[in-house]
């Protein structure tokens, strides 16, 4: 008997959940990824973990299966006493009022996933798509919204079997996941909207054939609602835009290091007792990594400052140098915080109704769970701080452009006849090009609700235009700082004819080396996009903030303490 055919067979009479990584399949995609999902254990780690897998498989856990069995029994007994249920045998939005016939429940879920897939504009990324569906399928393992555990053995089962339904970007408010989870549904019904097949898009019926999947699924009552009344996607995306705001932050400290080395800065602003003082810890750790980066430099000493040039004694550099552990330690809060928040939403059920056990039976309780509200303004906030760290790196990078804020560096960090060579400034302009987008994208959306569906949602988080603008604004920032990241590597190459047989710090000498493995030195001009692509790429791969991790956690006990 085939292989394929034997484990949906298996899958079939045990009641197990339906993967698609039959022996000989999960070899061939490299390692699989296995998480039991039971509702209440989904951490920040996991999470992370299941953004960037490969393959997967993701199972629900018994004990949750036997409760959503029944809670559904026991809504199902609700309903046929007669209460009245929102998205069960009454409609939605304005027609909520319209009964429906027990005959036409089945038939109304198909035309509430048809009707609210109306979404447009580019795709999510199927990293973003899959961690989605997981999320949604974790919050139903709660049991609380009423649906079979055979809904989400069909998501599971496409997950693990790598058929990602696609899903549009632009539709929702950010009151629920309207418009792409009616887009996944009516792919996992093996209806109309295109999935991916392990990277190719293909239409539902020929790959959920071709996964060894059954190609056809029906919903029952109630269960359409429940898919598309969350904010499983916005939370995917916030959990892929945290991991990046991460990595930009720890990015940012490379940089920044190769920054005060090429400037030969000033250190009493990373000295440990001023920010203890404040009381932050964020703040304290920001600058404890700076100290770690630039431990046992040379350059940033008296010697080093009079061997480049400098007669006067400095005293003390610029806010943008002075501040900067508290204004990054502020974004590094904001991250914990969203961490936080991204695993207690992880974990809830954020539905429209919802169902409890009552003293006489299951209680439906309609309510506004699906609303987003304090996600939304989290992801206002932390674009906000994005943004402030994306024009606190390119000001940095406008100073080594002069000789005088950059304290001798070659204009324009011109290798080479300066003049006769421009330099960098250019890739500078770009950046600062970037910068006014940056800001026109970091405006809160949540403070633009607006009314729709005839009143009936007449207040709207807006958390998903939020999101796109946060995503949007990491990928103008990871360019931002590639530039700051190889203009002050140049600096440093300027200066060293200077500086002699002085060190860098043992951090900064790393994260220099790091650049240099893809970007040469500019000798003479030469054409600078691919320079600033390779530099944009050290950002998003985590080059940089793997070696500043890596480098800072090595830093001497006296340069760190």
């Amino acid at each position: 008997m085939n292989r394929r055919l034997l484990v949906v067979l298996l899958t079939a009479v045990l009641g197990l959940t339906a993967v698609a990584a039959v022996p000989g399949d999960s070899s061939e995609r490299g390692p699989e990824t296995g998480v039991t999902l039971d509702g209440n254990s989904l951490d920040w780690g996991t999470l992370v973990r299941l953004l960037h897998a490969g393959p997967v498989s993701v199972r629900l856990a018994p004990r949750a299966r036997t409760e959503m069995s029944r809670t559904r029994e026991g809504g199902l007994r609700t309903v046929a006493a007669g209460q009245r249920v929102y998205g069960w045998n009454q409609a939605l939005g304005p027609l909520k009022d319209r009964p429906l016939t027990e005959s036409e429940q089945r038939e109304f879920q198909k035309h509430v996933l048809r009707s609210h897939a109306a979404g447009s504009g580019p795709m999510l990324s199927g990293k973003v798509a899959r961690l989605a569906l997981i999320l949604r399928a974790n919050a139903m393992a709660r049991a609380h919204m009423g649906v079979r555990p055979e809904l989400v053995d069909r998501m599971l089962a496409m997950v693990n079997a790598d058929v990602i339904p696609r899903m549009p970007e632009v539709g929702s408010l950010g009151t629920g996941d309207l418009q792409p989870m009616a887009a996944a549904g009516l792919s996992m019904m093996g209806e109309s909207n295109p999935v991916d097949y392990r990277g190719t898009q293909r239409d539902p019926d020929s790959a959920l054939r071709a996964a060894g999947l059954s190609a056809h699924f029906t919903p029952q009552a109630g269960e359409a609602l429940a898919l598309i009344s969350g904010g499983s996607v916005l939370l995917a995306r916030y959990v892929d835009a945290l991991d990046r705001a991460e990595r930009v932050a720890d990015s940012f400290d490379g940089a920044f290091a190769l920054f005060l080395e090429a400037t030969r800065a000033e250190q009493g602003a990373f000295d440990p007792r001023t920010h203890e003082e404040r009381g932050f810890g964020a703040e304290t750790e920001t600058a404890r990594v700076t100290r770690a980066l630039t431990c046992s430099s040379e350059w940033m000493t008296e010697r080093g400052r009079q061997r480049s040039g400098e007669a006067e004694p400095r005293v003390q550099d610029a806010t943008s140098v002075r501040a900067e552990p508290q204004i990054i330690g502020g974004l590094r809060d904001r991250i914990t915080e969203g961490r936080s928040l991204a695993g207690r939403e992880a974990n809830s059920s954020s539905s429209n109704p919802l169902l409890f056990k009552g003293a006489k039976g299951y209680d439906f309780v309609m309510g506004g769970n699906w609303d987003y509200s304090q996600l939304g303004h989290e992801i206002d906030a932390l674009n906000e701080q994005i943004a402030d760290l994306a024009v606190l790196s390119e000001t940095l990078s406008g100073r080594l452009l002069d000789p005088k804020w950059s304290y001798g560096l070659p204009a324009n960090l011109a290798g080479g006849k300066v003049g006769l060579n421009s330099g960098m400034v250019q890739a500078e302009s770009m950046t600062a090009a970037l910068i006014p987008e940056i800001q026109v994208r970091a405006n809160p959306a949540g403070t633009l609700s607006r009314p729709v569906k005839g009143g009936q949602e007449d207040h709207n988080t807006m958390a998903m235009a939020s999101v796109r603008d946060l995503l949007a604004n990491l990928d103008r920032t990871e360019t931002v700082l590639g530039v700051q990241l190889m203009m002050g590597a140049q600096g440093i190459d300027l200066m060293r004819p200077k500086m002699g047989k002085l060190r860098l710090g043992s951090g900064s000498g790393r994260v220099w080396r790091t650049v240099r493995t893809r970007i040469a030195p500019l000798t003479e001009d030469r054409y600078l996009s691919p320079d600033v692509r390779a530099a944009s790429a050290l950002i998003h791969d985590d080059s940089i903030a793997g070696t500043v991790r890596s480098a800072s956690a090595r830093g001497s006990n006296s340069c760190a303490a």
